[in-house]
């Protein structure tokens, strides 16, 4: 029987999973009273190396936000290069996510009036290599080129030689009356998801592990999209057009839970596709805030995505298994600075955090 081309990838990731924060960490890093004692906590854990390098320049969240996102992007390339030739398109478009959050940082800035500098700061990058370089996109340099255009329009024009102009340039005349960047932001995420779907073919037999996980995603992304505008009051037509095809959850499934009375009632309507998601009413009725409902989603969807993934470890399961863990402690590190930036009570940040219920 041949050896599975994965058997290398498991033999050179496995390792790596233990680097990953273990729980007993996040409360040292809750009970910190600013964001430099919390850079502290984490100078005895594997991001050590980066806040080193990073502090001369940098201090309090931005000093953090850096160093959490240049070991991010580190471990990414870590999983791109364990990835045998067979599953580098589908990997090289999953991870084409952060060319797109980049992106879509720098349009929302641009209207905004965000500096280049500030705007720099914010990118998802390590040193000179932004996440996303593996799916063959911009490199740093060219971020700061699109940073440096003088209006949306010429930023536009100038992604168009990097494949993302063509998504963007059938908004562009309504963005020039309206001024709205949401229908841009909106068809560069919708272009990705399918893309990803797309290069998740079945030609290798074990790509389906890929779209469930992207579906799943999808998923969670329309279920805190109908939050969304239940706390708004919106109406449903208006919150469909929002909508990200390619999930499990359907149109009409959508059209039928929404008229619920409340945002509570509608998150008990979502309960058989996410069943802690009441976990996030209290916060809800106590803060007016959709983040506890967001955490219970992602904190599900992470719990069965990541059971699924490790009950076939010589396939592509092994290199998503170690981005997903990647993106959770990301996630969870950036929510836990923030809090301690805005002063959050530890008992209130600690149930929004994922990685120490896993």
């Amino acid at each position: 029987m041949a050896a599975s081309p994965y058997a290398s990838s498991l033999g050179r990731l496995n390792p790596e999973f233990p680097a990953f924060l273990p729980k007993e960490t996040y409360p040292q890093l809750l009970a910190t009273k600013d964001a430099n004692e919390f850079a502290k906590v984490l100078e005895t854990t594997p991001y050590a190396d980066d806040l080193a390098r990073l502090r001369a320049m940098h201090s309090d969240v931005t000093l953090v936000e850096l160093a959490i996102n240049r070991t991010f992007v580190r471990r990414n390339r870590q999983a791109f290069e364990a990835t045998p030739f067979a599953g580098r398109g589908v990997v090289g478009a999953y991870l084409g996510r952060w060319d797109i959050q980049n992106i879509e940082l720098i349009l929302t800035a641009k209207v905004k009036g965000g500096s280049v500098t500030d705007t720099q700061d914010h990118l998802v990058s390590s040193r000179e290599i932004p996440a996303g370089l593996y799916a063959g996109a911009m490199n740093l340099d060219d971020f700061r080129i699109l940073l440096g255009q003088p209006t949306l329009e010429a930023m536009v024009t100038s992604l168009v030689k990097y494949g993302y102009g063509t998504t963007i340039l059938p908004f562009l005349e309504a963005f020039e009356r309206t001024h709205n960047i949401f229908p841009i932001l909106h068809a560069l995420d919708k272009e990705y998801y399918r893309n990803v779907l797309a290069q998740a073919r079945f030609f290798q037999g074990d790509e389906w592990v890929v779209r469930g996980l992207m579906q799943g995603e999808i998923d969670a992304r329309n279920a805190l999209l109908l939050l969304k505008g239940k706390d708004r009051s919106l109406p449903v037509d208006e919150v469909l057009t929002r909508w990200v095809d390619g999930g499990t959850m359907t149109v009409a499934e959508a059209s039928d839970r929404y008229p619920a009375r409340t945002v509570p009632e509608l998150a008990e309507r979502l309960a058989d596709r996410f069943p802690s998601i009441g976990e996030g009413t209290n916060e809800f009725t106590t803060a007016d805030s959709l983040t506890g409902y967001e955490v219970a989603i992602e904190r599900d969807r992470a719990t069965s995505t990541l059971k699924r993934l490790r009950t076939y470890p010589l396939s592509l399961s092994v290199i998503f298994a170690y981005l997903l863990r990647n993106e959770i402690e990301r996630n969870d590190l950036r929510r836990a600075v923030f809090g301690r930036r805005y002063g959050v009570p530890a008992e209130r940040l600690a149930p929004l955090l994922v990685s120490p219920r896993l």
